[in-house]
């Protein structure tokens, strides 16, 4: 096929007619996930006053109290903690870390390499101060897949590393940077939790679960989690949040999180939402919707990108389990040029070209295209990529679907007419 001979239109036809299946199946999935949240602010009487401004302190902020509750029930989660002094996902997570370790005990990540900004964290290669490693905490590393052993197989493997003194068993739900790692079910995640527990019952089951927020039925903390962490400009923001991360699970493991993230004695009980109660609500509830679009946006991508020769992972018509999409462009130029093309169709800062650069706790460069209202939140419509093979693009977010679809036929039409080529055509 010839830059000349393609039908944009119909490829993007052909491919909503093939997705159609699984557009209904996503449907179903934001209507339970709406349901949820609906029923927790009703059940935890949402009311008008809980946005009042509050200054200094925060003492005894009944809006703050207010939505914990309610983001522990929409996560089927015992506690939750939402605070806007979570500086991002990374945090959120360092902090549920950090406050559930001490000194001598060890740590043990199950799902493989983490995320190129959970490195710094843990102290890889090399322990920096102030890491994880550096604090006295062994860590070790294993990538064990659950869709591919029995559950006594299962059992066996995770037995070989989480004997006590094992403290906690670190699960990356998403497959970040990776192009050959998938992203597990929380299903999936709950087999693992079992068998952990099933071999050392204090060790503690801790899961990043940013990216997958409200794209299944249900949450890691429905199926034997102690803790998750995230994100709140990714899918629990439902595009409206600003900033902060929260995180949810058995309430000790909660408190303890909280205790690293302020001091010991403060906890929970204080911390000012800034006057964000109201936006925080909002965009929980408008998350279930935002949700399920983003991944029918990305999935229609994918299924074009595939019939235009190029390779994706996961599948266009597999079951999805968080909201990023992986394409491999094969070269940086081709990856650059398609965040390029992306960027000029955003709704902010639509007029600027972005350039590969160095990024704070990223070990290579990385491209990101985000003409987002949020800075940085990727429940909008986005796509970043480290530049090292394979050069691929990781696509996520989309408050609207007719928003993707338009910005697809836009940048397939930029690419075709050779302006940002990223299509071997």
């Amino acid at each position: 096929m010839t830059a000349k001979e393609l039908d944009i239109a119909s490829v993007i036809a052909n491919a909503e007619l093939k997705l159609k299946e699984r557009f209904e199946e996503l449907d179903k999935v934001a209507a339970i996930n709406h349901r949820r949240v609906l029923t927790a602010m009703r059940d935890n009487r949402l009311s008008e006053e809980f946005f009042a401004e509050k200054t200094g302190y925060g003492m005894d902020d009944a809006g703050r109290e207010a939505i914990d509750k309610i983001f522990a029930a929409a996560f089927q989660a015992e506690a939750a903690a939402v605070r806007m002094q979570f500086v991002s996902g990374t945090h959120a997570i360092a902090a549920a870390l950090f406050g559930n370790l001490k000194y001598g005990d060890r740590m043990v990540t199950l799902t493989g390499k983490p995320y190129d900004t959970m490195l710094k964290v843990i102290g890889l290669p090399e322990p920096a101060p102030q890491t994880i490693r550096a604090q006295g905490i062994d860590y070790q590393q294993v990538d064990i897949d659950p869709s591919k052993v029995s559950e006594d197989e299962l059992i066996r493997q995770i037995a070989l590393h989480v004997w006590s003194p094992c403290a906690v068993a670190y699960i990356q739900k998403s497959r970040g940077y990776s192009f050959e790692r998938r992203t597990l079910s929380n299903v999936e995640i709950g087999k693992m939790a079992r068998a952990v527990k099933a071999v050392n019952p204090d060790c503690l089951v801790i899961v990043d679960n940013c990216y997958g927020e409200f794209v299944e039925s249900s949450e890691p903390t429905a199926n034997s989690v102690d803790l998750i962490a995230g994100s709140m400009i990714k899918n629990p923001g439902g595009g409206l949040v600003i900033g902060g991360g929260y995180v949810a699970g058995k309430k000790k493991c909660v408190d303890a999180a909280l205790n690293r993230l302020t001091a010991p004695g403060i906890g929970g009980h204080l911390g000012l939402l800034f006057n964000q109660n109201r936006l925080l609500m909002q965009g929980l509830f408008s998350a279930p919707n935002a949700v399920s679009e983003s991944v029918k946006g990305i999935m229609l991508f994918a299924h074009c990108m595939m019939d235009l020769g190029l390779t994706v992972r996961p599948h266009p018509l597999e079951r999805r389990f968080d909201i990023i999409q992986a394409i491999e462009f094969g070269t940086e130029e081709r990856l650059v040029n398609f965040c390029r093309a992306l960027q000029r169709f955003s709704p902010v800062n639509g007029h600027v070209s972005p350039e590969a650069s160095t990024m704070p706790g990223y070990p290579d460069k990385v491209v990101m295209a985000g003409g987002t209202f949020i800075e940085g939140a990727t429940i909008e419509l986005s796509a970043d990529g480290p530049i090292r093979p394979p050069y691929a693009g990781f696509l996520q977010g989309g408050l609207s679907y007719l928003h993707v679809k338009c910005v697809l036929e836009d940048v397939l039409r930029l690419s075709t007419v050779g302006e940002f080529p990223f299509l071997e055509l």
